[in-house]
């Protein structure tokens, strides 16, 4: 098997273990927008509990890699919550949240714009780019200190009520457990293998060394990653790419990832 074929091969399966968390995503989404277009008068008193119902299966799924999604709605959409974050973490999460009942617990978001600990989630990448674009975007790996104290990555998608955006659906994975579903397939390769996004940050790799979310510096790295961040905002996919040193960039799918093979 030559490099590039191996390259490509865990390639698709780096994909094939985060699309099924896509595919929930894009269902989530489908499901909120019909719900929320059945209301004459959406809001969150009626709507959180649709939310939570919506999200809990998947959270308390065994063997999961969502730890937290919910809804997040665009300001002022709902009258009774300006600023509003309808979001669930598992009973694995250690996140400081109020306990709600079985396994689920509510994230204790600060919903009040004039509180010192309020935090505007318009101005953070998981809502900006999907607000801008209109797409799935992958946010991370970065410390979530809004939902979850440590490295993350979070999926969102833009929601839409008469062709104007309501919110974000999405979900929170830890990288540690990507990295355990993961890893396995990074060492497949006789090769340093480490899976990037689309702006050159670390989310697993097989060089110890190379510490999550940190940038991986490899010569003409940035120039290969170009089309993968254009490719996302466009939503398509993208090819390969050669760096100089000889090492292969090759798009995992559509996920915005990139696997690194040296």
């Amino acid at each position: 098997m030559t490099l590039v074929d191996t390259s490509t091969g865990i390639a698709q399966r780096i994909a094939a273990t985060i699309d099924p968390v896509f595919a929930v995503i894009e269902e989530w989404r489908t499901r909120v927008e019909q719900a929320l277009g059945a209301e004459a008068d959406p809001r969150a008193a009626s709507f959180d509990p649709v939310v939570a119902g919506l999200v809990a299966a998947e959270l308390e799924r065994p063997g999961t890699l969502i730890t937290g999604a919910g809804f997040v709605a665009a300001p002022g959409f709902l009258p009774d919550a300006p600023w509003h974050l309808a979001w669930w973490l598992s009973g694995a999460s250690p996140f400081r949240v109020d306990q709600t009942g079985g396994g689920l617990r509510r994230l204790d978001a600060v919903s009040d714009p004039d509180a010192e600990s309020f935090r505007d989630y318009t101005t953070l990448e998981w809502w900006r780019v999907p607000a801008r674009t209109g797409r799935r975007h992958l946010t991370g790996p970065y410390v979530d200190y809004l939902c979850t104290d440590d490295y993350t990555v979070t999926i969102t998608t833009p929601v839409a009520v008469d062709r104007e955006m309501a919110g974000l659906v999405g979900a929170d994975v830890y990288v540690a457990r990507l990295e355990q579903a993961l890893l396995p397939v990074l060492r497949a390769a006789d090769r340093t293998c480490t899976i990037v996004n689309a702006s050159g940050r670390i989310v697993a790799s097989t060089d110890t060394h190379r510490a999550t979310g940190a940038l991986l510096r490899l010569d003409g790295l940035a120039e290969a990653l170009a089309p993968l961040r254009e490719a996302e905002a466009e939503g398509r996919a993208t090819d390969a790419a050669p760096l100089p040193g000889g090492a292969d960039v090759v798009p995992c799918g559509d996920t915005s990832l990139a696997l690194v093979v040296e």
